[in-house]
């Protein structure tokens, strides 16, 4: 939730950038000393007059006789992007408020506009320009900007100020409690960026699953002052070129015949160059294109059915550890998906940053996106719901051209009531709303039976998913792994289904006999067992196992063996593959040998 302007500025990945990354100044503030008058608690004016505590106003001593009792001159600094628990080890726990300083010089020339845009910060930000509230923005994933031109001073130096509230909460989202590390700070990109007065602010492309050879979609328009304005849209390589003429409101709806064009697919990830122009601003983007559907059982690429071979992938580099944000981290994380032999991702439980949906665009590997309704979530709170809806939308509206992404999850093991399952379908509404094409599914538990023979889904959003997901975690949590023979499942035969998670938990280098929990040996054995129950199931169309790489988590407490790790990886932090890694990528070789001839991995054909 925000109160910036919305929308977001589609596509600003293409555009002229000034960075702000380096190195921020940075007070831990425990107390919430420079923000809260310790006499009420209430909070200081945030565009009132000075005071000697309030940190936002960035203030420095005028004489020997003025006391303030903060310095950002004075005071350390870190890394932005990047949180601060893995670069300050005195707060490597902690959670609470930070502040951050930067202070910037810019000339801004008649006519053009300027924005400042952060990609995330974990998780509350307050963003003052030099001593004045911009905006407040809740959200730990998702991007949010200002447009901040009547603001800045042009003829000196400019003061930045964040103040950053990574504390879980009972109305946030994620809640109180994850499995995962809550790592602060300005987790991602922060830089400005211009435009001219009327530029291209959001626009979609895409197929026509109706009619595959013409694509569809939209371009906005901001700035026109409620006149139509005329927008060039151009795709050269295919030598196809367009002028649209928007409405009063700078939208424009509308439809091209592109039947000469090569579809995206993992095995020819295929992206066009898409060039927009309107007045003074141009603007371009690289869109791949493809259909995505579900027909019965199968699930259709193009019109072809498709196995998902995946894995779940935690935004985390784990060998130092710290949050991923960089192309770089994006290429080594999809590196390893890629060298498993993946055709798919599942990108959990939160939106990882864009650089990951780039790269799966441009390496072929298709993509589940998700948000953190996770554990706990309070669903009778109408701020809770506000905070899901608005992470989802800014999800939805930053990635929704990009190729990779077929699945937009809602929702991760959230037990079933009739609230939730309200929530839940309201969140479905807000998809459909912005992008009707693709599926929508959750990551749903499985029902036991009351003899303990079967398992099944009757979690009403199975009826509402396009694609039904499984987190079950049979021979790990309960049974062991044997009991993946016995196992029987009563599925919808009418509609894909998708192992979401399954695995066990091993450090790497850990060995012992395979009965034995905690080994690598283990962790192989029940990957066997899983996935043979898994291919003897006729609507299996896919996996993602639980999970690419062991990453931190203050959950895991089991001293010497995980020590605030979950062990689950088919990689160890520093890369190590485990036994379990070939187990799968044997799956997945001969799955691919199998689709190559037109067949499913059914159990008959196991050895």
């Amino acid at each position: 939730m925000s109160d910036v302007q919305p929308p977001l500025t589609q596509n600003t990945y293409y555009r002229p950038r000034i960075s702000l990354s380096g190195d921020w100044s940075y007070i831990v503030d425990p107390y919430e000393t420079g923000f809260r008058n310790q006499r009420n608690w209430k909070p200081f004016q945030e565009n009132g007059a000075p005071t000697d505590r309030a940190f936002f106003q960035d203030r420095h001593r005028a004489g020997p006789a003025d006391r303030v009792e903060y310095d950002f001159d004075a005071s350390p600094t870190m890394q932005v992007p990047g949180d601060w628990n893995h670069q300050v080890e005195t707060i490597r726990y902690y959670e609470g408020v930070v502040w951050f300083r930067r202070q910037f010089s810019h000339r801004l020339a008649a006519g053009r506009r300027l924005f400042l845009r952060f990609e995330a910060v974990n998780y509350e930000a307050h963003v003052y320009l030099n001593g004045r509230l911009l905006g407040r923005h809740v959200g730990g994933f998702d991007p949010f900007e200002f447009e901040i031109g009547g603001r800045l001073r042009t003829e000196e130096t400019n003061s930045l100020v964040v103040r950053v509230n990574n504390r879980r909460e009972r109305d946030t989202v994620p809640g109180m409690t994850t499995d995962w590390w809550n790592y602060g700070g300005i987790t991602r990109e922060v830089y400005l960026f211009e435009t001219p007065q009327v530029f291209v602010r959001d626009y979609h492309l895409q197929l026509d699953p109706e009619d595959p050879d013409t694509a569809r979609g939209f371009v906005q328009v901001d700035g026109a002052a409620g006149e139509p304005v005329s927008v060039h849209l151009r795709l050269p390589e295919l030598k196809t070129e367009h002028t649209l003429t928007t409405a009063d409101d700078g939208r424009k709806e509308f439809s091209l015949r592109l039947p000469q064009l090569q579809r995206w697919s993992p095995a020819n990830p295929r992206l066009y160059k898409v060039e927009w122009a309107v007045a003074d601003d141009q603007t371009m983007d690289r869109i791949g294109f493809r259909t995505i559907e579900t027909q019965g059982p199968d699930i259709l690429l193009n019109g072809e059915p498709i196995f998902l071979r995946g894995v779940s992938i935690h935004e985390e580099v784990a060998a130092v550890p710290r949050r991923a944000y960089s192309r770089e981290d994006a290429a080594m994380l999809l590196g390893h998906a890629r060298e498993l032999n993946c055709n798919f991702v599942r990108l959990a439980h939160y939106p990882h940053n864009e650089n990951m949906a780039r790269m799966a665009d441009e390496l072929g590997l298709l993509v589940w996106e998700e948000i953190p309704v996770y554990w706990g979530i309070n669903y009778e709170d109408p701020v809770v719901y506000a905070a899901a809806a608005s992470q989802l939308e800014a999800l939805v509206r930053r990635d929704r051209n990009r190729a990779a992404v077929i699945v937009w999850s809602i929702a991760n093991e959230t037990p079933p009531t009739e609230v939730r399952t309200e929530f839940l379908g309201r969140l479905k509404a807000v998809v459909r709303a912005l992008d009707p094409d693709r599926l929508v599914s959750a990551a749903l538990d499985r029902t036991e039976s009351a003899d303990g023979q079967s398992y099944s889904l009757e979690d009403p959003f199975a009826q509402d998913s396009d694609l039904v997901s499984c987190n079950q975690y049979l021979g790990w949590y309960y049974g062991t792994p044997e009991d993946c023979a016995r196992m029987e499942w009563k599925l919808d035969p009418g509609k894909p289904f998708f192992a979401s998670e399954f695995g066990a938990g091993a450090p790497a280098g850990r060995h012992g006999p395979r009965e034995e929990v905690w080994t690598e040996e283990h962790q192989a054995w029940l990957y066997k067992e899983q996935l043979a129950m898994l291919r003897r199931l006729p609507t299996f169309r896919g996996c993602s196992p639980w999970v690419m790489m062991d990453f931190r988590t203050p959950r895991r407490n089991l001293s010497g063996v995980q020590d605030h790790w979950n062990r689950k990886g088919l990689l160890g932090p520093d890369g190590q593959k485990k036994l379990a890694w070939q187990v799968l990528r044997d799956f997945y070789d001969e799955v691919e040998t199998m689709e190559a001839v037109g067949k499913q991995p059914r159990a008959e054909h196991s050895a």
